[in-house]
């Protein structure tokens, strides 16, 4: 397969080198592409170099099969056409492009399928929120049908990029030395709080991270009706994403079936031994594949709803690694033979 990378010189387009060379995914040739600051870096995959060329508006995707962006959404939208004018199939990871009803939003482990129907040539990689919750929502769903989701986020620091992680650093050392903490890329102090907003508020006064896992949860889940209602927090966590989730079903569920199905999940793996001390935490889950789930029970206030705890690292799974897993089921459905 010929891969590009775009954003490369970011924390996703670092990941997207690493998830690849994991997945043994097979890559002919790779083309790094950039802004005109990063234009130039070098990186290496698999021990050949890499120069990042600067994404410009011209024929430089014309034979690449498949285009990895990560740049942002200005970006993906400016610059949609002209990598998909030749073929190349996009698989994006900005919000471009999640709601467009030409546009498949795809979690393998739950709507592989609907990557294969893409009339805009663009896959749309979900938020990295929605991407944890629709894995461990899916088994439960396939048990009886979800009525309802309610759900709270704890979010890490890495999830604002690399300057959230150097920004959550510098916190703790000012705070530690006695000194007065430099606040620049959150909307308060991170280190030693939480901050209960994540991207801008919305006229309804959820914010647009809490409507993108209303509306893209829908979307993936195929399930119109289903109601969903987050609040999204920032945690001082450099890595791994954290939450808390309520599930109503159209019926009531024995817990003991729901951990059978999600044992036998694909991509999820159940940490659940309370007593033992032993379930989900973020510092475990970062740097790994999985979304792990645990503290799993019914819900007190309601004989049709339970409720349990998920974690995966939302750089991984979260984006990287769920965008070439998307790749892999094209390939596996016979994209790219000629």
């Amino acid at each position: 397969m010929n891969i590009a990378i775009v954003g490369a010189s970011g924390a996703v387009g670092q990941e997207f080198l690493r998830v690849l060379d994991e997945q043994n995914f097979p890559v002919d040739n790779l083309t790094l592409f950039g802004s005109l600051r990063s234009a130039g870096r070098r990186y290496t995959f698999r021990g050949k170099e890499y120069e990042v060329k600067e994404l410009r508006h011209n024929d430089d995707f014309r034979g690449i099969d498949i285009a990895f962006t990560s740049a942002g959404a200005s970006v993906s939208k400016e610059f949609a056409e002209t990598i998909t004018r030749h073929g190349t199939v996009m698989i994006d990871n900005s919000s471009a492009f999640r709601m467009d009803p030409d546009v498949p939003l795809v979690v393998p482990e739950v709507n592989a399928a609907d990557a294969l129907v893409r009339p805009k040539g663009i896959i749309g990689n979900p938020n990295c929120t929605t991407i944890l919750m629709v894995v461990a929502l899916k088994p439960i769903h396939d048990l009886s049908p979800i009525r309802s989701v309610h759900v709270a986020t704890y979010q890490a620091a890495s999830g604002a990029g690399a300057r959230g992680i150097e920004e959550l650093r510098l916190q703790s050392r000012q705070i530690v030395a006695g000194e007065e903490p430099t606040v620049q890329k959150f909307q308060a102090q991170l280190a030693f709080n939480l901050i209960p907003q994540i991207d801008v508020f919305t006229d309804n006064n959820y914010t647009k991270e809490e409507m993108k896992m209303y509306n893209e949860t829908r979307k993936i889940m195929h399930a119109s009706d289903l109601m969903v209602s987050a609040t999204c927090v920032r945690v001082p966590v450099e890595r791994a994403h954290s939450e808390a989730i309520w599930v109503r079903t159209e019926k009531p569920l024995e817990i003991a079936d729901v951990r059978k199905a999600m044992e036998a999940a694909p991509g999820l793996v159940v940490v659940d031994d309370p007593a033992a001390g032993k379930y989900p935490m973020p510092l475990y889950a970062a740097g790994t594949d999985p979304v792990y789930v645990g503290r799993l029970r019914k819900d007190l206030a309601d004989p049709c709803g339970l409720t349990f705890w998920a974690v995966d690292d939302q750089i991984k799974k979260g984006a990287a690694l769920n965008a070439v897993q998307i790749a892999q089921y094209l390939i596996s459905q016979g994209f790219g033979k000629k």
